[in-house]
């Protein structure tokens, strides 16, 4: 690794942490801008009882004096707090055992979004105006303008209530399998169009005519040349992808009742969890920097011609 790279790794970190604290600070600040509190959907609770919990937790406080204790205690203990809500849990607890489903999900959609979208990209690149060509462009046209809850829907009519053939609820066995469909289907059809466009750019390229004239075989030229040319366009968006399929299982998970991250981030909103917010928004937020820089470095190491600024 030499200076320049370095350096370039060392100014994305920095913006990474200053990105982050800034979701934080914007986070922070507005959950406790909204009128009310987390206590007051709770039945049959006085006002000495709810002020008794605020005090417990730290929210009659002044805001500001709460955002300063908060950061302390990430940046010294990576501790986010107890939840409100699942009183006897942490919010750390919740994350690891969200994120072990989530991550779950998302890597094997991501792996099956990466290899059936490269594949259908390179056939639909190699037969261009074919038959197959015009019917995969009209396939993943269709699936990136459909958002993923109607997808997720219809899928679940379908496959769980029609035909039966597996599980409506995510949680049980076999149950991941609609979910994996439904957050694969964007970034599978996505990445066929991407590898698609860059094959046919890179085919008309003049070393590709030149190897064609030097007598190299069709298939050298297709894997050795073409194929792995084209493909950095697709490992740029390998980052982003894996950090959306997480972050985008929110509905997804609500629709299969998948004990995800995603869920209990939307369930932290609806129940005004202010550390159980905070925790999956910091993870999330995390998440998506930190693909979006194993991105760019990625994207050095499959073409070296590439310089990092």
């Amino acid at each position: 690794m030499n200076s320049k790279t370095f350096l370039y790794i060392l100014k994305r970190i920095a913006l990474a942490v200053l990105t982050v604290w800034i979701v934080i600070t914007v986070t922070f600040f507005v959950t406790r801008a909204v009128p009310g509190g987390p206590f007051l959907g709770e039945k049959a609770l006085s006002a000495e009882a709810e002020a008794a919990l605020n005090a417990k937790y730290g929210l009659d406080k002044p805001v500001f004096e709460q955002y300063i204790t908060y950061l302390k205690d990430i940046v010294t203990r990576m501790d986010f707090g107890p939840s409100l809500k699942n009183r006897g849990r942490t919010v750390m607890d919740i994350i690891s055992s969200g994120m072990q489903v989530s991550v779950k999900l998302g890597l094997i959609a991501a792996g099956c979004a990466t290899v059936i979208g490269i594949v259908l990209g390179a056939v639909a690149a190699l037969r261009r105006n074919k038959i197959i060509d015009k019917v995969i462009m009209v396939i993943t046209t269709a699936f990136v303008s459909m958002p993923s809850f109607i997808m997720g829907t219809l899928l679940l009519l379908l496959f769980a209530l029609v035909l039966k053939w597996v599980p409506a609820n995510g949680a049980m066995e076999g149950g991941l399998i609609l979910p994996v469909i439904t957050l694969a289907l964007y970034p599978t059809a996505y990445i066929t169009r991407l590898t698609r466009s860059s094959m046919l750019d890179v085919l008309g390229q003049d070393y590709i005519r030149t190897a064609r004239a030097k007598g190299v075989s069709g298939v050298k030229i297709i894997f050795g040349h073409a194929l792995k040319n084209s493909l950095i366009p697709v490992i740029t968006y390998l980052g982003p992808m894996l950090a959306y399929i997480v972050t985008g299982s929110l509905v997804v998970e609500q629709i299969f009742a998948v004990n995800g991250i995603g869920r209990a981030f939307v369930s932290s909103i609806t129940d005004r969890d202010y550390p159980l917010i905070m925790g999956t928004t910091i993870v999330l937020a995390s998440l998506i920097v930190i693909m979006n820089l194993v991105s760019d470095i990625m994207y050095k190491v499959v073409d070296p011609r590439i310089t990092l600024e």
